[in-house]
């Protein structure tokens, strides 16, 4: 909402939590995906996994771009559901096909960026051109 006194917007506590959650979840996303591309013991894992170190690279690139987007404001909802895919990918390779490490990590990230892509929905809406659910109330 403008305050009218100082032409600025105030935002809501929930908008602040939003944007925290965003700030650190592309925090953490950045960090992944310059490991990802620095390579290291990400090379032996993606070994590991069988399909190449193109597949590091692709990973690399979603959650840059993912964590890019949490911080554009039109594009959280749409990175923040990109990158609850990357995590689903992640928790399913942590858990059948990578002996080392585990899946608590990938499915915290997950739960995050599913929460976070719940809470900015309208902003995935709004970019695929889908009218938001009616209320209740218009049904009446």
């Amino acid at each position: 909402m403008p305050d009218a006194a100082s032409g600025t917007r105030s935002l809501s506590l929930g908008s602040i939590v939003l944007w925290i959650v965003r700030v650190a979840l592309a925090a953490e996303f950045l960090y992944s995906g310059y490991l990802l591309f620095a390579g290291g013991h990400t090379e032996q894992t993606f070994a590991e996994i069988g399909l190449g170190q193109w597949l590091r690279y692709v990973t690399g690139v979603l959650e840059a771009g993912g964590a890019i987007g949490l911080l554009v404001p039109r594009l959280g909802g749409p990175a923040a559901l990109l990158l609850a895919g990357v995590m689903v990918g992640a928790s399913v390779t942590e858990l059948f096909i990578l002996t080392n490490g585990g899946p608590v990590l990938p499915l915290i990230l997950l739960i995050v960026s599913a929460t976070l892509a719940w809470f900015l929905q309208d902003q995935t809406r709004a970019l695929l051109g889908i009218e938001p659910p009616a209320d209740d109330e218009d049904h009446h």
